[in-house]
């Protein structure tokens, strides 16, 4: 199948490969040149352009403000004819702005898929993802063959603005994991455990979890290259907290790991991997 994809950053060039090994051609546009190095692909200079060549279209960006001036800028997708054409956003996007997005594409004849994932580069490029889907349900029947090319595990909830409001919560308990783990293993060490020695026994006791597995060798390592970045979970820990403000619910460990990442920024971890959180611990131990 012809497809879209705009937007090539870590998670969106996993994806863009993974499409292509599963002999899907690509047609796409990143804001930045030079992102696709190493993916078969052709290139088109706009987002408008990556429209008129495909019917299927993902969009895999930072953030709302991102993908509203893919859909609306100068050029953008809706600047064309884009009747009967399906965007698939696995953007993780504001739950507000997701809501506008689906009511814009519909009045441009388009179907919009909110399309959050769960999982980052390593899970994109083996087809693992978990993928939310929120929108049209013919729409949606169109392209799961597509999507389980992407996702091991795919879940409808057809409600707009459900999918993503699922994916906040769960990068709610990411973040909480990922610092708990790394708070762990830097105050063990604080008092006398060896790094390797405090993985090992969290990693069958009570830190054996999902993202310790994914994380042990960086933790170990301390190579905190980009799966996902603490600017990503702070970003989508903010609008969690909009959400809680949204429905008049507290969310007490949603406001602690918010500002917790935000420490990354003032560390200067911001673009790193969001496991770096354990530097910030290990500075507060050392």
């Amino acid at each position: 199948m012809k497809a879209g994809f705009i937007g090539l950053g870590h998670l969106g060039k996993a994806i863009a490969g993974r499409l292509v090994e599963r002999e899907h051609t690509l047609i796409v546009w990143n804001r930045t040149a030079g992102k696709t190095e190493g993916l078969q692909c052709s290139e088109a200079d706009s987002p408008k352009a990556v429209a008129e060549q495909a019917e299927i279209l993902f969009l895999c960006l930072f953030d709302s403000k991102a993908v509203d001036t893919v859909l609306t800028g100068e050029k953008g997708l809706l600047s064309g004819d884009m009747t009967g054409k399906i965007i698939i956003d696995v953007t993780t996007n504001h739950f507000a702005s997701v809501s506008q997005f689906h009511t814009i594409c519909k009045a441009a004849g388009a179907f919009y898929l909110e399309s959050p994932v769960l999982g980052s580069v390593v899970p994109a490029s083996q087809g693992n993802l978990t993928v939310l889907v929120s929108g049209d349900p013919s729409a949606y029947k169109k392209v799961k063959p597509v999507l389980e090319d992407i996702g091991k595990n795919i879940f409808f909830l057809e409600k707009p603005a459900l999918a993503t409001k699922m994916k906040l919560i769960n990068n709610l308990t990411l973040g909480s994991f990922m610092a708990t783990i790394a708070e762990a293993v830097a105050f063990a060490e604080h008092v006398g455990m060896s790094k390797k020695d405090v993985i090992e026994i969290l990693s069958v006791g009570g830190g054996n979890s999902l993202v310790l597995n994914a994380k042990k060798a960086k933790l170990l390592e301390e190579d905190f290259s980009t799966h996902f970045s603490n600017a990503l979970i702070y970003k989508d820990l903010h609008c969690l907290m909009d959400l809680a403000y949204d429905a008049k619910k507290p969310l007490f460990t949603g406001a602690m790991m918010k500002e917790l990442y935000a420490k990354a920024f003032e560390e200067g971890h911001d673009q790193e991997d969001f496991s770096s959180i354990y530097m910030i611990f290990k500075k507060k131990t050392d």
